[in-house]
């Protein structure tokens, strides 16, 4: 896969990438979608640097990787150790019991609440 994106053409296998126009709507679906393993790729702003040393804190993802050549060595880590997967997943599941993924739902929850809504109103 390497030789080919240097080479300009296409990957053999899918690559995955979301975009959003709003804000919010990406906050949500990082609720969501952090609860897969992460490998951090060359961050675009500096904010970002936050996420990825976050995710090694928390032990569902690496911290960030920002050459290519590292980026293809932990691929074929996880490739080829299954302990490295199977140990972000425990961590995935373990914080996912803590609430740790709940950022949004939970802002979602006290605006309601400062708000005056009520669970029974939603």
């Amino acid at each position: 896969m390497r030789c080919r994106m240097r080479a300009g053409k296409e990957p053999r296998t899918g690559v995955t990438m979301f975009s959003f126009k709003d804000y919010f709507p990406a906050v949500a679906a990082t609720d969501l979608l952090s609860r897969v393993p992460k490998l951090m790729i060359r961050r675009v702003g500096d904010h970002e640097a936050y996420s990825a040393l976050r995710a090694s804190e928390l032990g569902d993802g690496t911290l960030e990787v920002r050459e290519v050549k590292d980026a293809v060595e932990w691929i074929q880590l996880m490739k080829y150790n299954a302990g490295i997967l199977d140990m972000m997943n425990k961590k995935i599941i373990a914080n996912g019991k803590q609430g740790v993924y709940d950022g949004c739902k939970e802002a979602v929850r006290l605006a309601h609440e400062l708000a005056g809504y009520n669970d029974s109103s939603n």
